[in-house]
């Protein structure tokens, strides 16, 4: 009989630490069986005539006894240990402007690779890549390059922010560095293939110079290969080496030119690959320290077709994201309304000019895209914890409700960077007063309906973030490729037709677009979080 009741407190413990407190007798009974314990053994260990009997006295006591009260099974207990403390309801507002507080200032700190291109224009009109002093056709080569780099390599920042984070969070950090390496070697290739590809038209059609290619070309692979290095600094949570790469490149540019005879394209090409040795040095080394004496947990090999799988809607996002910001570039500069040009597409100041102020709006709302997702993440794993599993329909508004309310800091914002650009085209301390120049009429105009597409645009990739926070990439691919479609369809029609600065208005009309099939499915989407929540994890 002492055996018995040792047996059955043990028993009692055993079954606490497998499956916490029981939601009937029958999961208790599998839980028995579980654990080898058969039926004809259960008199002569236990005392009892069947499995069940004997569940039906586990089941009663833990779930009766108070010693018993609240009990966890080990994963549970792990997780209570490793994962931040569940909140109340009461703390939402407290827990809300702290986020806030911590990744609004971080999405606005990691602006500081764009200030200080922005500061080296306004102190030595130069930065890394660009310079006041160029004329229409080097101005031409350099945008030109800049937009290939980055359209290249765009998807396959998506895919290293992706597949390196899975292995980055569950510590995996040998298939982190494995899948990095992997990702910038196939970037690297896809960059030279697309400018073989460019050469070999131009070898046919003779578009451009090959001087003027040449240029292009050393601009693409430099800003692409950047690029490339750049992105896994976001994965690994190490965004300060951006800010330390960025600056490093400007400082050896702006010294080169300010102490040396070199050109300007040379000193640029010199200081942006000091940029990359800077950010490659320190992955190599951070993963190096990192890896030295840890195991690859999920094997040895990139399984190639299931990263292709798992990884290609955000790749095609990824490209068209940046296709779609410069849509509208490449109908104004090839438009030739005004006059024939004399390359297929040639830059154009006043319009670009209206754009670089334009995409402040953008800029100013990395802060509100960070702390959204940041906040959607934190409160719909609180969310689930607290919420009845009876009453779905809480949780879903609860979240629905937050959303509504970051659109509205979204737009707030937005207006604060509006107000922020008026000052810069009218106060003495602004653009004319920096470059001693007056904005044109045209450029106003590019920088307001610029401005407000880039705040769509903003807006409906806040709405795709939701969603590819629980694997829902389909929706947000298809939505930016209808808004290029549109983009290129009006801004080609209204360029052509009426002023070459109109094509700002597809980009603006695209956006809208973006934002009114992002919002459809997300709408969508909050109806049946506690669905998709579920089959996402």
């Amino acid at each position: 009989m002492e055996n018995h009741y040792t047996n059955i407190k043990s028993l009692i413990e055993n079954t606490k630490d497998k499956i916490g407190k029981p939601v009937s007798s029958q999961v208790v009974a599998a839980t028995i069986e579980s654990l080898g314990i058969r039926e004809k053994d259960t008199m002569a260990d236990y005392g009892f005539t069947s499995i069940q009997d004997l569940a039906d006295l586990v089941y009663y006591e833990l779930t009766t006894d108070r010693y018993y009260a609240g009990a966890k099974n080990a994963k549970e207990i792990e997780a209570e240990t490793t994962q931040p403390k569940t909140i109340q309801l009461s703390d939402y507002l407290r827990v809300k402007t702290k986020i806030f507080a911590q990744y609004y200032s971080l999405g606005i700190f990691h602006l500081l690779p764009v200030l200080i291109q922005i500061a080296a224009i306004v102190l030595f009109g130069y930065s890394l890549w660009t310079y006041v002093g160029f004329n229409q056709v080097q101005s031409t080569a350099v945008v030109l390059g800049v937009i290939v780099g980055l359209v290249a390599t765009g998807g396959f920042v998506q895919v290293i922010g992706r597949q390196a984070s899975f292995y980055w969070n569950y510590e995996d950090f040998q298939m982190t560095k494995k899948t990095i390496n992997y990702l910038h070697k196939i970037g690297l290739l896809s960059i030279g293939l697309i400018l073989s590809a460019i050469f070999l038209v131009n070898f046919f059609f003779h578009i451009y110079p090959y001087e003027v290619l040449f240029v292009v070309f050393a601009y693409a692979f430099l800003v692409g290969t950047l690029l490339l290095m750049l992105a896994p600094l976001h994965t690994i949570k190490q965004r300060w080496v951006i800010t330390l790469a960025i600056f490093t490149g400007t400082v050896v540019a702006i010294a080169l030119k300010e102490f040396t005879t070199l050109q300007i394209f040379a000193t640029h090409w010199i200081g942006i690959a000091a940029a990359i040795v800077v950010a490659k040095v320190f992955l190599l080394a951070y993963f190096f320290n990192l890896t030295k004496s840890k195991k690859a947990i999920s094997g040895n090999k990139i399984k190639v077709p299931v990263m292709l799988y798992h990884n290609y809607q955000y790749f095609f996002y990824g490209i068209f994201i940046y296709i779609f910001i410069f849509i509208d570039r490449i109908l104004a500069w090839s438009s030739g309304l005004n006059g024939n040009l004399p390359f297929l597409v040639y830059f154009e100041k006043n319009y670009e000019l209206g754009m670089d102020l334009a995409i402040l709006v953008f800029l100013l709302l990395a802060g509100v895209l960070e702390y959204s997702i940041a906040s959607f993440t934190r409160f719909i794993d609180i969310g689930q914890k607290i919420t009845d599993h009876k009453t779905p329909e809480v949780f879903n508004n609860q979240l629905k409700k937050m959303y509504w309310q970051q659109i509205l800091l979204l737009l707030a914002t937005s207006a604060g960077a509006f107000v922020l650009i008026y000052y810069i085209i009218n106060a003495s301390w602004g653009f004319e007063g920096q470059f001693n120049e007056t904005l044109v009429k045209l450029s106003i105009k590019v920088c307001v309906l610029g401005g407000l597409g880039y705040m769509l645009l903003a807006w409906g990739m806040l709405n795709a973030l939701y969603l590819f926070t629980l694997g829902q990439a389909m929706k947000p691919l298809k939505a930016i490729i209808y808004a290029c479609l549109l983009n290129i369809f009006l801004g080609f029609v209204l360029s052509r037709f009426f002023a070459y600065e109109y094509s700002v208005v597809g980009m603006l009309c695209g956006a809208a677009l973006f934002v009114v099939l992002t919002l459809k499915a997300n709408i969508k989407f909050f109806k049946n979080l506690d669905y998709y929540y579920y089959a996402a994890y």
